[in-house]
């Protein structure tokens, strides 16, 4: 009987699937060799590839978010800064308006700001003495590449 498992074993050799010698069923060559069929090696390719998007796609959004927030705060400065400049200009001497102004130096590249001011005629009454006061409403924007990033509105006195 062993003499026949032997010579079962070598006619399976050829391993064509669920062949069928003298009763026997051999298994199929790839099993014999255990390599990949080249659909196997594409549907590993495949979900390496999801998994490897899934792993990124936080990656690459935090990367966005981190660079929005950049321009946020570079958005919040040149906003801060002119409001400072016009605040510190003489109350008679402040322009109704600013024209946009843009800038060359790279870290400000794409950014554009300005401000525009409106006379503001409050009427105050402390008992029987009335009066208008004179305040102007500063209000300055910054935009990057078109966007508006920051706005500022204050209100200044005499």
């Amino acid at each position: 009987m062993e003499k026949d498992t032997l010579i079962i074993k070598k006619e399976c050799r050829v391993g064509i699937a669920h062949q069928f010698h003298n009763g026997v069923r051999c298994t199929p060559y790839k099993r014999i060799h255990g390599g990949f069929t080249l659909a196997e090696a594409i549907m590993a390719t495949v979900v390496l590839g999801m998994a490897a998007a899934g792993v990124l796609l936080p990656f690459t959004s935090g990367a966005r978010v981190r660079a929005e927030g950049m321009r946020g705060t570079l958005a919040a400065n040149l906003a801060t800064n002119l409001m400072e400049q016009i605040i510190n200009t003489p109350f008679e001497q402040i322009k109704a308006e600013y024209p946009e102004e843009k800038f060359i130096d790279p870290m400000y590249a794409n950014f554009s700001r300005g401000a525009s001011c409106v006379n503001v005629d409050v009427p105050v009454s402390l008992g029987s003495y009335s009066e208008n006061a004179e305040f102007i409403l500063v209000t300055v924007w910054v935009k990057y590449n078109g966007r508006e990033m920051a706005v500022i509105n204050r209100l200044i006195s005499k």
